[in-house]
C-alpha cells in the first residue's frame, strides 16, 4: 500500500520554511525602513532613502510568502 505520509511532511517542511523566511524578510524590511527615513539611527543606512525603497520592497516580498506558505498547506 501506498503511503502519502512522506509528501505530506515535506509539504509542512516547505510551509514552514516559506513562513519563516516571510517572517524574517517582514522584520528586515521594517528595520531596513526605518533606518532609510532617518528613524533608527546608527548604520551606513540611516538616512538613504534607497533603503527605505529595499525595505518596502522586502516587505511586501515577505507578507507575500507569509500568506503563500499559509495557503500551500490547504488543498480544495
Amino acid at each position: 500500500m501506498y503511503s502519502f505520509r512522506p509528501i505530506l511532511k515535506q509539504e509542512c517542511i516547505v510551509t514552514m520554511a516559506a513562513k519563516i523566511v516571510g517572517v524574517l524578510l517582514v522584520l528586515t524590511g521594517i528595520v531596513w525602513i526605518l533606518q532609510g527615513i532617518n528613524v533608527l539611527p546608527g548604520s551606513f543606512m540611516t538616512g538613504q532613502m534607497q533603503w527605505a525603497v529595499y525595505g518596502a520592497i522586502a516587505l511586501v516580498v515577505g507578507v507575500a510568502l507569509f500568506v503563500a506558505g499559509g495557503r500551500m498547506g490547504v488543498k480544495p
